[in-house]
C-alpha cells in the first residue's frame, strides 16, 4: 500500500493519497486545497482515484472536493451526519473563514462499520463524533486515518459548532485505544504517531 502525505492550504491540512500499487486505484483523503499539486502526485504516481473520502466537513478538509471531483469523477464520500457540510458554507466554516465553499451533494454517506475498496486496499469507516458530529477515521490494517480527531499528543478541537469534548474524548477511547498499541495513526494535521504512544503520552487521554 502506498501513503503520501500533503499538507494543503493556509492551516496545512493533511490529505493522503492511499494507492494500491496492485491495481492503480487510489483514494484520496481530506483535499482540503491545492487540487493542482493533489493531481499532480497522482500523476507521478500512476494513480486513479476511485474514492475522495472526508473524515469531516471543515472548510481546511474539503476545500478542493470540487476540482478533484471535476478531474476525476471518482464519489465523494463523508459521514451522513456531516454531509450538509458540503452544500452549506455556515456549517463547513468558510463563511467564518471568509471563503465561501459551496459544493454538489455527497455522492455515498457513510456511516460506522462501512467499508470502501480501492483496488486490493480495504477502508473501514469508524465513526468518531466530537469534533463535527459526523466525524470519522478510516482504518486499513495497522494504519488509521484520524482526521481531526486524534494529534500526536493532543486532540481535535471540540469548541466548534457540532463537537462536544466528552463526546470527542470518548470516542477515543472507546474507538481508538482499543485498537493495536503499534497501530500507526495519520493525522489531519501534523505528524504520525502510534495508538501506543498516545495511551501513554497524551495529556488529554
Amino acid at each position: 500500500m502506498l501513503i503520501k502525505k500533503l499538507p494543503v492550504g493556509n492551516l496545512e491540512a493533511n490529505c493522503y493519497i492511499i494507492g494500491c500499487p496492485a491495481t492503480g486505484q487510489a483514494a484520496v483523503l481530506d483535499p482540503g486545497d491545492e487540487a493542482g499539486r493533489i493531481l499532480e502526485q497522482l500523476k507521478q504516481a500512476q494513480l486513479t482515484v476511485s474514492a475522495i473520502i472526508l473524515t469531516h466537513g471543515h472548510a481546511d478538509h474539503i476545500g478542493a472536493v470540487g476540482e478533484l471531483k471535476k478531474a476525476t469523477g471518482a464519489p465523494v464520500m463523508i459521514h451522513a451526519q456531516d454531509a450538509e457540510a458540503l452544500t452549506n458554507p455556515a456549517v463547513n466554516l468558510s463563511a467564518w473563514l471568509g471563503e465561501i465553499l459551496e459544493f454538489k451533494p455527497a455522492d455515498r454517506l457513510l456511516q460506522d462499520g462501512d467499508t470502501i475498496t480501492v483496488g486490493e486496499v480495504t477502508l473501514e469507516v469508524i465513526h468518531t463524533p466530537g469534533h463535527t458530529l459526523g466525524g470519522i477515521c478510516v482504518k486499513t490494517g495497522n494504519v488509521l486515518f484520524t482526521g481531526d480527531t486524534l494529534f500526536a499528543q493532543s486532540v481535535g478541537r471540540s469548541d466548534f459548532p457540532g463537537g462536544n469534548h466528552t463526546t470527542l474524548i470518548q470516542s477515543i477511547k472507546q474507538k481508538l485505544l482499543v485498537l493495536p498499541e503499534e497501530t500507526v495513526v495519520y493525522p489531519g494535521h501534523g505528524g504520525a504517531t502510534t495508538i501506543g504512544q498516545e495511551k501513554a503520552h497524551n495529556p488529554y487521554l
